[in-house]
């Protein structure tokens, strides 16, 4: 415990300080890790706590992303408005999505998140006159919340999405850990007996597929100001799966084996695409070696070689 403690600590220190150090293009390179992050944890809370394997998880990032470009180039610049709209509609894409995937399992499950997420996707890419189409909708503005201090400035912003990092942790590790992340953990191990128990297995199971859809959405919100571009391409299948392999390859079920995932490739997409346009390839060659030599992940080899309990 003391270990874990002093390493969260210090993490916490280094993300505090590393601005001052940082170039400009590390640290942007540092704010996306963050961003991805908070994505690939919210995946975690359905994929390596409940058991859900869902291929269609950007259809809620990308939601959220398209909410807060519209509203902020199109209706009123406003953080306060544009910021939680983004949420409620994340909210409302998982709560309505999540009705229809549920009443499927395993394969099926997989297959209908996929297809459910192809659609806003089909939406995006063909509503040219509302979304830009494969264009997608660029100069999306950095919100502007008052203070002191304008996001559009490099170090500002990496602290602004520190901030809804943290909170996303702390708030998903609490989850996680709660009776409700227990039961969550039950049904994923022993859905039958779960409901020999008494819980009611599809309520979890929903509850949590909304949460995920909020931290998501919370992801989506933060890379439209980051990025100050929106595209189709935030709500495709291939977005959903980088962000399985995040999960994966960072151990799925541990919160911040996903946030590690996210940094590890985010950092591998940006040194491999110096080299060659086959990221894809890479990453399906990134799959492969993750599931023959580390099926549990970095911190599940961690734990195997160091002995620890880390996450």
């Amino acid at each position: 415990m003391k270990t874990r403690i002093l390493a969260i600590a210090l993490a916490a220190a280094i993300l505090l300080i590393v601005p001052s150090v940082l170039s400009p293009y590390q640290l942007s390179l540092l704010v996306k890790m963050l961003i991805f992050a908070i994505f690939a944890m919210s995946l975690d809370l359905i994929l390596g706590f409940a058991g859900l394997p869902s291929l269609g998880h950007a259809a809620y990032f990308g939601v959220a992303s398209y909410t807060v470009s519209l509203l902020a180039l199109r209706v009123v610049n406003s953080f306060w408005i544009d910021f939680p709209a983004g949420l409620l509609m994340a909210v409302g894409v998982s709560a309505l999505f999540g009705l229809l995937a549920l009443r499927t399992h395993e394969s099926y499950f997989l297959m209908i998140t996929l297809a459910l997420a192809q659609v806003l996707w089909g939406i995006a890419f063909g509503w040219r006159s509302l979304t830009g189409g494969d264009d997608g909708l660029p100069g999306v503005p950095r919100p502007n919340l008052g203070l002191p201090w304008s996001l559009a400035d490099r170090i500002p912003f990496y602290y602004f999405v520190l901030i809804f990092f943290a909170l996303a942790l702390v708030l998903l590790w609490i989850i996680a850990h709660s009776p409700f992340g227990r039961v969550l953990v039950g049904i994923r191990e022993n859905e039958v007996r779960m409901k020999v128990l008494g819980y009611n297995v599809w309520l979890y199971k929903y509850v949590a597929f909304i949460l995920a859809g909020l931290f998501a959405g919370l992801a989506g919100n933060l890379f439209a100001y980051y990025n100050g571009f929106v595209s189709p391409s935030y709500l495709s299948v291939i977005f959903s799966a980088t962000g399985l392999l995040m999960v994966i390859l960072g151990g799925a079920g541990t919160l911040f084996g996903p946030a590690l995932g996210a940094g590890v490739i985010v950092y591998l997409e940006n040194v491999i695409s110096v080299y060659t346009e086959r990221w894809l390839m890479i990453l399906g060659v990134i799959y492969v070696v993750v599931t023959l030599f580390a099926p549990r992940g970095l911190v599940g080899l961690l734990r195997e070689r160091l002995g620890s309990r880390l996450g």
